[in-house]
């Protein structure tokens, strides 16, 4: 990689940290994402910086933003759009929703019902949406952060599978260290550091940056452990789903995405464990109520790197 494009990567993280307090590795997290070219899912308690981080992004980049507050009464069209007639001209034209933005906020998905989260299925997967019969493509790039409540609180709808599986990345921000919290009660730095953000990739740079990622190498041997990686999700009495092949290749570019942020033009198998949770994490079904991201970490613990799984 480039001495510029690390410098731009480098100058992005900074502005990100300055905003979102004591997160380096979920800064990190985003930005691969987002280099990765694949969607973000934000799952934590409300006030946590959710929103504030996918603002950041917004501003970094320079990108077009738009926010949706999902909620039970919302319906597809809108999100999408509608087919409307113009009583000028007597005929029906189509008028684009919000998620014909290149960074597109879900705020709260999951308390909108089934119906109205399944607007986004086509638009994540096929950057595109069907209306009357007819596609209408989507910005490039196209980027859709989704924050979510634990499912423990009132007024939510779980996600299905088939949604959670087009999230590249999940990512929980946590409560703050002492020392940041005291800095946010201060009024240091945080949200009210947004209107201060300048642009430091442009749209051009960005979309060079996520072309390079395919390019960055991954050995034979590295790929062996990732496929050790991915038969072990498949046990089946360990995990009731496991990593399907759309996963895998999720698990790939991102480890990708990672080392191209760390400035290596290959992967190694710590890029590969550093994005493993987060991409496995939502995916994963266990048994016995067992959570996703523990049975990724208890993955991780039990493949080794060379081959063979410890017992």
């Amino acid at each position: 990689m480039t001495q510029t494009a690390q410098q731009l990567i480098h100058n992005a993280s900074a502005q990100l940290n300055h905003v979102i307090l004591g997160k380096p590795n979920q800064v990190r997290l985003a930005l691969t994402a987002l280099f990765a070219g694949g969607h973000l899912l934000l799952e934590d308690l409300p006030g946590m910086g959710k929103t504030t981080l996918a603002h950041g992004l917004a501003n970094v980049f320079g990108l077009d933003y738009k926010r949706v507050q999902f909620t039970s009464d919302l319906l597809p069209a809108d999100v999408v759009g509608a087919t409307v007639f113009d009583g000028k001209t007597s005929e029906f034209n189509f008028r684009p929703g919000p998620i014909f933005s290149e960074i597109f906020l879900a705020d709260e998905l999951n308390r909108a019902t089934p119906r109205a989260q399944s607007a986004l299925l086509e638009a994540m997967e096929e950057r595109q949406v069907s209306i009357d019969g007819e596609s209408h493509h989507l910005p490039d790039p196209f980027f859709v952060i989704a924050t979510q409540n634990p499912q423990s609180q009132s007024g939510t709808f779980p996600l299905p599978e088939s949604q959670l599986d087009r999230f590249l990345l999940r990512v929980s921000l946590g409560y703050p260290t002492p020392e940041v919290e005291r800095k946010l009660l201060q009024g240091k730095h945080g949200r009210g550091s947004l209107a201060a953000m300048q642009t430091c990739i442009t749209q051009e740079q960005l979309i060079a940056l996520q072309h390079q990622v395919p390019k960055i190498k991954m050995t034979d041997a590295l790929l062996d452990y990732v496929q050790r990686l991915i038969a072990q999700t498949r046990e089946r009495d360990l995990c009731l789903l496991g990593l399907s092949p759309r996963g895998a290749l999720a698990l790939i570019r991102s480890a990708q995405s990672w080392a191209l942020i760390q400035g290596r033009d290959h992967v190694l198998p710590e890029d590969v464990q550093a994005v493993f949770v987060a991409v496995a994490g939502h995916r994963l079904v266990g048994r016995r109520e067992t959570q996703g991201d523990q049975l990724a970490r208890h993955i991780l613990n039990t493949v080794d790197v060379i081959g063979g799984v410890r017992v």
